[in-house]
Formats: C-alpha cells, sequence, structure tokens
C-alpha cells in the first residue's frame, strides 16, 4: 500500500502541475466549450492554471517525503473533493457541463476515498519496520 500512495502522490503532483500549466498557456482554449468566453474567464482560467501548478508541487513535496505526511495527504485530498463538490453545486444550479466534466467530477469525487483510505499507508509500514528490528539495533 505505501508504494501505491508513493505512485498515486507523485501521479497527482505531475498531473496537477501539467493540468495547469496548460491552463496557464492555453486559457479559455484549454476549458472545452469555453473558448468563446471572453477575456475575464481567461484572466481567471489562467490565474487558476497558475494556482494549480502550486496545488501539484505542493502533492509532489508530500511525495519526496520520507514517510509520505497523512496529514498532507488527506489535506490535498480534501482540497480535491472540494473542487468536486463545486462541480456538483455548479450541475445543481446550471444543468450539465461538456461531457469531459462530468468524467473531471468522477475522478474528484472517486479519487479522494482512495487517497484517505491510503493517507497512512507509508507510516504504518514504517512503523512496522520500527516493530520488527529487536530493541538495541
Amino acid at each position: 500500500m505505501a508504494r501505491v500512495l508513493r505512485a498515486l502522490t507523485q501521479v497527482m503532483g505531475w498531473a496537477c502541475v501539467m493540468i495547469g500549466l496548460f491552463h496557464v498557456a492555453l486559457g479559455n482554449a484549454a476549458i472545452p466549450g469555453a473558448a468563446s468566453a471572453g477575456a475575464t474567464v481567461d484572466s481567471w482560467g489562467r490565474f487558476m492554471g497558475a494556482s494549480f501548478v502550486g496545488y501539484g508541487l505542493a502533492w509532489l513535496w508530500a511525495a519526496r517525503q520520507r514517510p509520505i505526511p497523512a496529514p498532507a495527504v488527506r489535506w490535498l485530498a480534501g482540497v480535491f473533493l472540494l473542487g468536486g463538490v463545486g462541480r456538483l453545486l455548479s450541475l445543481a444550479v446550471h444543468g450539465w457541463p461538456q461531457w469531459f466534466q462530468i468524467a473531471l467530477t468522477v475522478i474528484e469525487l472517486g479519487l479522494p476515498p482512495v487517497f484517505f483510505w491510503l493517507a497512512d499507508a507509508e507510516e504504518r509500514a514504517r512503523r512496522g519496520d520500527a516493530e520488527a528490528v529487536p530493541a538495541g539495533r
């Protein structure tokens, strides 16, 4: 489980960094169905892209720690889950978005419980290793 946590944390970090850079570079063109949304939405989207890069870097920071800190994983997964809840609110207020946004919503609601479950896997594995070492060594 510890290896799965480390791999997922790294993939999450790199994916967020790449997606964020994509939004910074392309603005509205990075959002399916929003190419003609105008300058205000383009500006906001590029800013949020930069914020998403920072979010991805936080995941990568967590992935570089030994062990990966469970509280950081839980907080980062909680933020991701909040994004999915935000998409659900949008769906309730404005209706169904473009299909790709629906797929993202499923990921944003489905992946956080996996991270919550795995959050302390590396810490548990380390505690287990420490308990297996005889005293005095």
